[in-house]
């Protein structure tokens, strides 16, 4: 190839690329292009996509960005400060780094319209960046349209004085445009005077020529324009992927300009790190190393935890810290310690700790987390797995009214340049995207709201399955040519990124300043990533979700509600899971407010379960989803019919006992490839996470390892095999279909314990205080009218005397006294 395309926009350019990134490479692929460059709008968002991408498919991914130069200083804006367009590519990382600041400077700070720098702040960050003049909108492009030859030389050259000698081309386009000719026959002159050599480019937008309309409706949607309203100047159909044939046909005799891609494209090699971490450095008393006070804190915690310590619980203990020591995570585990602990000392509710942590005896010992997990068996490889290197995850509840102040100790700690926010992506979901397009073609409101509503409002639903399985919504496609077109172009559209937020918990913390790994935006008044979170984790940065539960506030309300109306102390750490009081909540269903329990499916749920334990709560916690619903009746059958219970094995009967039989979590999964076929536990989270993403390429080789054992490269017995610990071959077969059938939707059962933890805090309130539980409760409540409504009635349903309820007022306090709630009330405005 003679050729390579370095000015692309991809759907990252939101609503002004049509081209997903994934569907750009492929065809680029199919193109024989060797590199191709990413230079969305102002922004950096696509860039960790686009870049795996490219390299899955042996392209050479070029890393640029289209920028916004103002005329005067970026910090200037007024209404007459000009701006022009700017291509930057990314020669190395010295210049992947020196990009990331340009762009993070134009969006934290120079945002004015569009996110904008000046030429002082390219001079600063020139170093490994090669430039190129742009489109139309460029300012050597400009000054040639409107001042002629010698105005641009001197533009040209200011920018060449920037960037370096070879490191400023000048870009030239055909795209059939009145303006593309006048450059087409002056831009050689430029080149001429100045010596710096000229560039050839599409403009693309898009990949394919006919996806024209596509993009137009998609300006339009970005704009507020209906289609036609003649507001776009985009030539129709020449925007788009263009082949090295098509670029020569339309560059005659400027071989030179479309060689210069190449060159340029060859400069240009930056390596994204997937393989270090850049964990903040957590500072540690004198005298200690991280690893010792790690374990200093975590061997107090354990002696904190049980009088006296089994020698189970001290060799998990030194098991877990030399796999967090060795896979680099002691600092990890100090900084949320920290932040815990600093909520802690100033009576700021935070949660047990949800998610696979629960699964950790650090995380227990250390008081991330408050559910033992030997007790409950949960296993410390469904949280962090030696033999799947991956970041650990620990999700963390706070109170939510005093959440913010839990990240403003977090950015005072490490630095306001060191911590952000993460950014998500809104995308044109179905209905949106139907509804979106229908705007812009101008079409009836009433009838298109009317075929959006036909679309299931289903999880994960899109319009192809809509279409194959609504009847009524296939027959309005099916209706009118008018129809088929709304339709087909919002399938189109369908998962396009539309617009930009900040993620509601997610926080990075990183070792240096955030800018030197990851380009940053402003999304309203939050500083956040332009990666997602994801992204983020794979380049090596400390992602933690600071999630604000108002359950936790109810929690600490009633506790003080207690202390004010019984002198009493309650530590709601110290009470009983075994509590009968609050476990007949459960059996009779009596869970109304009570935290993931009060839902009317849950409570007819729970009439069937008749729940005596605080093992049933998990188990109803986590049958009691989408999936694994389709097991709740055979798991009460056998519940109540515990003589019927067979098993394919009796090796099974250990561990399917406490729930009768039937495959609910994850961690029963790995815990039979473990006892079954001797896997370690980490080889059996990889099965495990193979069977949940019904990965087929690789469960059929675990099926062979599951059953015939599994060697390494040297002949080491790495697991014996079923048949090999005396499990015949047919029963191991049928062993293995179960656990794929059920891995599909079993649930981690350390999250449902961490979760049902806090469903027993809250029945526990509910049965021993109800009146306190009660004012808390319709407290956390006040600015949803249905709910306040509901627990009004519970409350009175429960004997409580209520004073002065109101439910077209908001409550601005509550006095409780002699077994009532006194409200006191505060009108809503209007």
């Amino acid at each position: 190839m003679a050729f390579a395309h370095l000015h692309v926009h991809t759907e990252y350019s939101l609503l002004d690329g049509f081209a997903p990134v994934k569907q750009l490479i492929k065809r680029a692929e199919e193109l024989d292009m060797e590199h191709l460059a990413i230079t969305d709008h102002g922004t950096m968002y696509g860039v960790v996509e686009f870049y795996k991408e490219a390299k899955k498919r042996n392209i050479n991914p070029i890393i640029g960005c289209e920028i916004y130069v103002t005329k005067d200083h970026y910090l200037d804006k007024t209404p007459n400060n000009r701006y022009y367009h700017l291509v930057l590519l990314a020669e190395n990382n010295t210049g992947y780094k020196n990009l990331m600041k340009i762009v993070t400077k134009g969006c934290l700070d120079g945002f004015y319209y569009k996110p904008r720098v000046d030429k002082e702040i390219l001079r600063d960050y020139s170093e490994g960046i090669i430039a190129l003049s742009a489109c139309l909108r460029g300012e050597v492009q400009e000054s040639l349209l409107h001042f002629g030859v010698e105005e641009a030389v001197k533009t040209a050259l200011d920018y060449e004085d920037i960037f370096g000698k070879g490191n400023f081309f000048l870009e030239i386009q055909n795209h059939g445009l009145n303006e593309d000719q006048i450059i087409l026959e002056k831009m050689p002159l430029v080149s001429k005077k100045t010596g710096i050599d000229l560039v050839a480019t599409n403009d693309l937008h898009y990949i394919d020529k006919n996806d024209d309309r596509i993009h137009e409706i998609l300006m339009c949607l970005q704009m507020g324009k209906i289609l036609g309203e003649n507001t776009l100047t985009y030539a129709p159909e020449e925007f788009y992927l263009r082949s090295e044939k098509e670029m020569r046909e339309l560059f005659p005799g400027l071989s030179e300009a479309l060689e210069n891609t190449i060159k340029i494209a060859e400069r240009c090699h930056v390596e994204l790190d997937f393989d270090h971490l850049h964990l903040p450095h957590f500072k540690v008393p004198e005298n200690f190393t991280n690893k010792e006070f790690l374990r200093k804190l975590t061997y107090e915690g354990l002696e904190n935890r049980y009088e006296k310590p089994s020698e189970e619980a001290i060799e998990r203990l030194e098991f877990e810290l030399e796999t967090i020591e060795t896979m680099g995570y002691v600092d990890y585990f100090l900084i949320v310690w920290d932040f815990i602990r600093f909520a802690k000392e100033h009576e700021i509710p935070v949660g047990p700790g949800r998610g696979s942590a629960a699964g950790s005896l650090v995380s227990y010992t250390l008081e991330i987390t408050d559910i033992d997990p030997l007790k409950y068996d949960l296993l410390f490889e469904r949280f962090l797995n030696p033999e799947r290197v991956s970041m650990p995850d620990i999700d963390i509840d706070f109170c939510y009214e005093r959440r913010e102040e839990v990240i403003d100790y977090v950015i005072d700690k490490y630095g306001e340049d060191r911590v952000a926010q993460i950014v998500t992506f809104g995308t044109m979901a179905a209905r949106n995207s139907i509804r979106d397009v229908g705007r812009v073609l101008d079409m009836n409101y009433n009838t298109v709201d009317r075929i959006a509503k036909l679309v299931p409002n289903e999880l994960k639903i899109t319009i192809d399955k809509a279409l194959e399985n609504n009847r009524e919504f296939r027959d309005v496609y099916n209706e009118s040519s008018k129809n088929k077109r709304l339709i087909d172009i919002a399938r189109r559209l369908e998962g396009m990124p539309r617009h930009t937020s900040t993620h509601a918990a997610g926080v990075v913390i990183s070792k240096e300043p955030i800018v030197e790994y990851v380009p940053l935006v402003r999304n309203n008044d939050a500083v956040t990533t332009q990666f997602d979170m994801n992204e983020l984790e794979e380049l090596g940065l400390l992602k933690m979700d600071f999630l604000g539960l108002r359950t936790l506030t109810v929690i600490d309300d009633t506790i003080k509600f207690i202390k004010e109306t019984h002198g009493i102390d309650l530590d709601i750490n110290d009470i009983p899971l075994d509590d009968e009081k609050s476990l007949k909540l459960f059996e009779y269903a009596d869970t109304l407010g009570i935290f993931q329990f009060e839902s009317a499916g849950m409570r007819a749920f729970l009439k069937d379960l008749k729940a005596t334990r605080f093992e049933d709560l998990i188990a109803a916690n986590s049958l009691f989803r989408p999936g694994p619903m389709d097991e709740i009746d055979n798991y009460i059958y056998f519940k109540n019919h515990p003589e019927e219970v067979t098993y394919l094995h009796p090796s099974l009967e250990p561990i399917l006992k406490e729930t009768h039989g039937v495959i609910v979590y994850q961690e029963q999964v790995m815990e039979i490839v473990r006892e079954l076929a001797g896997f370690s536990y980490g080889q059996a989270d990889v099965i495990r996470r193979a069977m949940g993403k019904i990965d087929m390429k690789t469960m059929l080789e675990q099926r062979s390892y599951f059953i015939d054992g599994m060697t390494d490269k040297e002949g080491n017995i790495l697991a014996e095999g079923a048949i090999h610990r005396g499990i015949p071959r047919e029963t191991a077969d049928r062993i293995f279909d179960l656990m794929v059938d059920f891995a599909k939707y079993a649930f981690n059962k350390s999250h449902s314990a961490a979760y049902s933890l806090v469903a027993m805090r809250t029945a526990y309130l509910k049965a021993h205080y109800p009146t306190e539980f009660m004012a808390a409760l319709i407290s956390s409540v006040m600015d949803q009218t249905s709910k306040v409504t509901l627990y009004i009635e519970e409350a009175r349903r429960l004997g409580i005397e209520l004073l002065n309820p109101d439910v077209n007022h908001s409550f601005e306090n509550f006095i409780v006294e002699d077994g009532k709630i006194r409200f006191g009330l505060k009108a809503i405005k209007g």
